[in-house]
């Protein structure tokens, strides 16, 4: 089995921007990333901006991974929650540069989900990501 993730999309579709519609990672042992806020270690908030926090967010799934023993293009899956869909979309460029810096060009299968509230008030994004500490 390989040791990089492989992308599948089915014959005939279109492929997707920014996400796979399918993906298979290579042979190891199941990682689990709990929901990560745009907080840092001290679990402090540096900011209410949208772009900051969901960028901080991934930076903390990046540090989990890093300390699994993996890497980001073992992660299969992101699941990503937003308390404003109006705001994931006026900061898209934004966060495509955030998503970049720590996730450079892999692109894993992806849901994004609007919600009407996180646990942590002054969240307004969350990311939880499935993916393999490779053998």
């Amino acid at each position: 089995m390989s040791t990089q993730a492989e992308i599948i999309n089915p014959p005939g579709w279109k492929r997707p921007k920014g996400y796979a519609n399918a993906i298979v990672l290579p042979k190891g042992r199941p990682l689990f990333i709990a929901g990560m806020v745009g907080w840092d270690e001290n679990e402090q908030f540096q900011s209410d901006d949208f772009a900051q926090q969901f960028g901080q967010a991934l930076s903390n799934i990046r540090k989990c991974i890093e300390a699994a023993g993996s890497r980001v293009d073992c992660i299969g899956r992101l699941t990503i929650y937003v308390t404003s869909k109006a705001e994931y979309n006026a900061s898209l460029s934004a966060l495509g540069a955030a998503y970049r810096e720590s996730m450079g060009s892999h692109f894993p299968a992806m849901a994004l989900v609007e919600v009407s509230a996180l646990l942590e008030d002054r969240a307004k994004v969350e990311i939880e990501a499935t993916g393999v500490v490779p053998d």
